[in-house]
């Protein structure tokens, strides 16, 4: 059983990355914000008890299940406000005070050269783009398994599909990465 320890330190070590894979779904700072504390507050409500080792998994699903039902939100909400422009802007969260690569956490360990750095930040930047491209499926079972590190079993039941269109989404996503990074010139 987790104790209050364990689990403020499990939710302190997934915030960042969960806040990230959130707005690269929705596109919008603050619904992403909203949906990562929706889903801490379920993950410690409801399965706080749980053993330390079964939370990763149990956050992962909780944290796709908040998101779905924010999208299903917003589609009652524009079919019900059709004629309300603005709610549909808001929704989009195309406010552009994001910043990508503050969010980034890139370690300045202060002897790489400064050329070196912008390079790196340039190319994350280009990277982080294309993901955000990906169409939201193909995204998600990216993130989950080369971001998360999850496994397939893993991000088969954190998405709710089968294994097989795990891999399908993550072998056109990178498919999809590859060409759109060597058209940029980027190979890693």
């Amino acid at each position: 059983m987790a104790s209050e320890q364990e689990l403020n330190q499990f939710l302190a070590s997934v915030e960042k990355r969960a806040f990230k894979r959130s707005y690269y779904h929705v596109r919008d700072e603050d619904a992403a914000l909203d949906i990562v504390q929706d889903s801490m507050m379920k993950l410690a409500e409801h399965y706080g008890d749980k053993p330390v080792d079964e939370l990763p998994m149990l956050f992962q699903r909780i944290l796709s299940n908040t998101t779905l039902d924010w999208f299903r939100r917003q589609k009652v909400r524009n079919a019900v406000f059709t004629n309300m422009g603005d709610i549909e802007a808001a929704a989009g969260g195309e406010d552009g005070d994001f910043d990508l690569l503050e969010a980034l956490d890139v370690e300045d360990t202060g002897t790489e050269a400064a050329e070196t750095q912008v390079s790196r930040t340039q190319v994350l930047a280009q990277i982080e783009g294309e993901i955000e491209k990906l169409p939201g499926r193909q995204r998600e079972a990216f993130l989950l398994r080369y971001w998360e590190e999850l496994d397939v079993a893993e991000t088969a039941a954190a998405m709710g599909c089968s294994e097989g269109s795990v891999k399908t989404h993550c072998s056109r996503a990178v498919a999809a990465l590859s060409k759109a990074l060597l058209a940029r010139g980027i190979t890693l």
